[in-house]
């Protein structure tokens, strides 16, 4: 199979049973960008690892250590085959050109929904905002409500600004978080609209109050990523 590379994934894509979502750690910038370099050039090299990998993509932290890992498979089986058989002949290539890379997760997701651009915008997100909700035990029916909560907050929130693109809502298969992977035009204007009149998003408005206090939630964390390259099956691939 040939091996398609752009620059982001495309989350809504049909067929998708199982996206795995974890952060690779380096030490510096520098490394980030030879991370990123070295799966430009090993994806090309090879064939596809495996047909039930539907997209692998990794996006550079501004932190300046952490990449994002966002891949996305037909379902669990075939990524725990994968993690069994291939994964580590694949990856070496990578660990030898940028060697200690330390990998955390990754964990299990589910997309339950999508709030996407208009018909028409063809702006490109220059900057992905990650939203990690934890909860103090499985329940998928509360993913769900404190999913649709935000959602509606979002819909009714004047502070929302211009630069947003679209927001992705994915619920862990076990039950316990909330992962919003939500496109940016910029980084510049994801600050602005967290620094709009008021208290930017999630002003005190009684739709983000029963965000901030929906009962169960632990925890929460915002990182913003640069996309840098997604792999897929090439086009006629995609096809078989």
């Amino acid at each position: 199979m040939s091996v398609r590379i752009t620059t982001l994934p495309e989350i809504t894509r049909p067929g998708v049973g199982v996206v795995k979502v974890g952060t690779w750690l380096v030490d510096k910038p520098e490394r980030q960008r030879a991370t990123v370099n070295a799966i430009g050039e090993v994806g090309p090299s090879q064939e596809w690892p495996d047909p039930r990998l539907l997209s692998w993509s990794l996006m550079v932290g501004e932190d300046g250590r952490s990449l994002l890992h966002y891949s996305q498979w037909r379902d669990e089986a075939g990524y725990q085959d994968f993690f069994r058989t291939g994964r580590d002949a694949y990856e070496a290539e990578i660990d030898a050109a940028v060697p200690e890379i330390e990998r955390a997760g990754p964990g299990s997701y589910e997309l339950y929904r999508s709030e996407t651009a208009a018909e028409g915008d063809t702006r490109e997100p220059g900057c992905v905002v990650i939203v990690d909700i934890e909860f103090e035990g499985p329940d998928r029916g509360r993913q769900r409500e404190w999913t649709d909560t935000v959602v509606a907050a979002l819909d009714n929130d004047a502070h929302l600004g211009p630069a947003a693109i679209s927001a992705h809502f994915h619920v862990s298969t076990d039950g316990t978080r909330v992962l919003n992977y939500a496109e940016w035009e910029s980084a510049a204007g994801h600050i602005a609209a967290l620094n709009s009149p008021g208290e930017g998003i999630g002003s005190a408005t009684e739709l983000w109050e029963q965000v901030r206090n929906f009962p169960g939630r632990v925890s929460s964390t915002v990182n913003r990523y640069t996309p840098a390259i997604t792999l897929s099956p090439g086009p006629d691939d995609q096809l078989r």
